[in-house]
């Protein structure tokens, strides 16, 4: 670098060369510096927004990892969110009216939890109303198992004493479970097949081949064994006492007696396509005192929890029913 200034001096009229004074060199290194000082800025500012760095790279996988899994982990809740529910109303509606038990206290089944802010370690990020909800909806299922489990103690302990009851409850499927996947329609409102209007379908249909086998679904007394040319075909009604009644339509045979006797999984006749009916299936109905209700709700014997899921979803399928 240079250490002098070149000055004309007017007066004289020649060239002086006058060295630098130390307010130069601060001047001189002030310049330089300022102008790294903008070089690096820009630098910095350029590579942060048009380019990333490999960490940046890893991060940004990392965060949408990270979300994915809160979506999946969002979708799994609501499911199990869903499926309590359906437990807890079969358990109001179905198991303690069954052993004629109050219905469990609402503030036990789903108990509130204390405190003004639960989650104060978990404020102050960007996803922290993500997580303070899935933390509350957890919160929420745990306390709900933990009442439905003291529900079902109760309810195990009512039923040690009703032995013939429980035999009683038309509590298994009326065909085997390899048929559940041809099962054609459910209980509710349906698309009638041959009227081709919307009817209540009070039972449900298992579509299966001609000569399938039917089970009595708890222990009781045939009441009617019947042939018609239309309506429900040959059929056979079954009390069960306790107030259950069941019925099973559209049979190719019948192979009980009005008067007998049945047990539980007993064979009492065949699948067919008599009386109004479009095609070979079973159709199954299930009384309790004067209402018919959903057959569906009384599998609990003879399905893993995963099949009845299936079967649930399967049974609620809004499309047209077999008669």
């Amino acid at each position: 670098m240079r250490k002098h200034h070149v000055h004309f001096n007017h007066e004289r009229l020649t060239t002086e060369v006058v060295p630098f004074s130390l307010a130069d060199y601060v001047r001189w290194f002030a310049w330089r510096l300022g102008a790294l000082a903008c070089i690096a800025a820009g630098s910095i500012f350029t590579f942060d927004t048009f380019f990333e760095s490999p960490k940046s790279r890893r991060q940004a996988v990392e965060i949408g990892f990270l979300t994915d899994q809160v979506e999946h982990m969002d979708g799994q809740m609501a499911a199990i969110e869903g499926a309590m529910s359906e437990l807890g109303n079969r358990d109001e509606e179905i198991y303690r009216n069954i052993f004629g038990a109050t219905p469990y206290p609402a503030h036990l089944r789903d108990p509130g939890m204390g405190g003004s802010d639960r989650f104060r370690d978990l404020r102050g990020h960007d996803h922290s109303e993500v997580v303070m909800g899935l933390r509350e909806r957890i919160g929420s299922l745990e306390r709900r198992i933990v009442a439905q489990d003291a529900s079902f103690k109760e309810l195990a302990e009512l039923a040690s004493d009703k032995e013939e009851m429980l035999q009683s409850i038309p509590a298994i499927q009326p065909v085997r479970n390899s048929d559940l996947k041809r099962m054609a329609s459910g209980y509710g409102m349906r698309l009638h097949p041959i009227y081709k209007v919307r009817k209540m379908h009070w039972g449900m249909d298992f579509s299966a081949p001609t000569g399938s086998e039917i089970f009595a679904t708890g222990d009781g007394v045939v009441v009617q064994v019947k042939r018609q040319y239309n309506g429900f075909g040959r059929h056979i009604r079954i009390k069960h006492g306790f107030g259950f009644e069941t019925l099973y339509a559209h049979m190719s045979k019948t192979l009980v007696r009005k008067g007998q006797k049945v047990k539980r999984g007993d064979l009492i006749g065949l699948v067919g396509n008599t009386g109004t009916s479009v095609a070979p299936h079973l159709h199954y109905e299930v009384k309790k005192g004067d209402r018919r209700v959903n057959p569906a709700h009384y599998y609990f014997n003879d399905l893993t929890p995963e099949q009845y899921e299936a079967m649930l979803i399967m049974s609620e399928n809004p499309g047209q029913s077999f008669d």
